[in-house]
């Protein structure tokens, strides 16, 4: 008879692992992880290795479930994504490409990098014509993908979308990661937040993600397949006092994306609600932390272990320290992550403030 199949998927013969997760059994549940969850990929250009019995004849194998990719994540027309993971969970296989909103700076930047490195198109689309063009060339050059720019300011409301429908309507989004946002200049009481801005924090941070997923949604479910990555934030969490209006739309990101979840996870779409604490490029002001990289990870690192968990988790910090931050936050009462924030951001509002003296 042939050998007992070990039920966790690890790496098969002549493929390249890149991001094994493990942690504690008991905290899985609360991470939305499996047991076992590994992330591979396997070269196209070779056959996987069939079992040999003993001295004896080739033992079958079940039939490839789909075409691999070199380069990784649905690298277009080159192939797909192959996530092995554990249990009940299929391998989903993405194509096309990346459209990622708010690409020119930070986690977005990281994001269209660590893709573009896997083999992945990609379509930037920010307000910043000339980073896009920057990037652009840089990522064509660096990583030979196809690259293209959308220039478009987010807060500039609902004429704007059109444009970007018009642009993406011959593309076959694979991923759409959605990281455009704005915050406040410092945290400050709900009053002193200035009109424009709160407007800009409904513009950017909620709509601009709500209509993004709208305009590239009915081509993944007519294609059966495709990842939406909706980046929200820590402060999410709980309620968090002088943060009122940003904390609020990053909380209606994760519901948003936990809610498509369940919608259209049975139409071969994945969301995934991102939750990242801070991270290097925003925390401004935050100078005590600086000196701790393992807790404040910079954008390359933190979306390098981000991506891993693609397909495996659907609602994640995406980064291991990150994610211990999350089970504290989820367990604190709310009186004293209200109290905790308040001490922080005070401290914060008078260090920027004390520099614009």
């Amino acid at each position: 008879p042939p050998p007992r199949r070990n039920p966790l998927p690890y790496p098969p013969p002549g493929s390249q692992t890149l991001a094994i997760l493990t942690f504690p059994f008991s905290l899985l549940p609360q991470l939305g992880l499996r047991r076992s969850c590994a992330l591979t990929l396997s070269p196209s250009s070779r056959q996987r290795p069939r079992p040999r019995a003993p001295d004896g004849p080739v033992l079958p194998t079940a039939p490839p479930r789909g075409p691999r990719s070199r380069g990784g994540c649905g690298a277009g027309r080159r192939g797909g994504l192959g996530v092995a993971l554990s249990l009940d969970w299929r391998e989903l296989l993405l194509e096309g490409h990346l459209a990622s909103a708010g690409a020119t700076d930070g986690i977005g930047k990281a994001y269209a990098e660590e893709l573009a490195s896997r083999g992945l198109s990609i379509v930037l689309i920010s307000q910043n014509e000339e980073k896009l063009h920057k990037l652009s060339k840089t990522l064509a050059q660096t990583y030979k993908v196809e690259t293209e720019i959308i220039v478009a300011d987010f807060s500039n409301g609902r004429g704007i979308y059109l444009l970007i429908r018009e642009a993406l309507q011959d593309k076959d989004i694979g991923i759409l990661v959605n990281n455009v946002g704005v915050f406040y200049p410092y945290p400050q009481y709900f009053t002193q937040v200035s009109e424009d801005k709160l407007w800009d924090i409904i513009d950017v941070n909620i709509a601009a993600a709500s209509l993004m997923v709208h305009i590239v949604l009915p081509g993944m479910v007519s294609r059966k397949k495709g990842a939406i990555v909706n980046i929200s934030s820590g402060s999410c969490c709980k309620p968090t006092p002088q943060m009122t209006a940003y904390s609020a739309s990053k909380a209606y990101l994760d519901h948003f994306s936990r809610a498509l979840q369940y919608e259209y996870a049975s139409k071969g779409i994945f969301v995934q609600s991102l939750i990242p604490f801070s991270v290097a490029t925003h925390m401004k002001g935050h100078s005590f932390l600086h000196g701790f990289s393992w807790l404040v990870p910079s954008p390359k690192v933190y979306a390098h272990h981000a991506i891993a968990t693609l397909g495996i988790s659907k609602r994640t910090t995406g980064y291991w320290f990150h994610s211990i931050q999350f089970l504290f936050a989820q367990y604190m009462p709310e009186w004293l992550w209200a109290w905790g924030a308040n001490i922080i951001n005070n401290s914060v509002r008078h260090e920027a403030l004390s520099h614009r003296l």
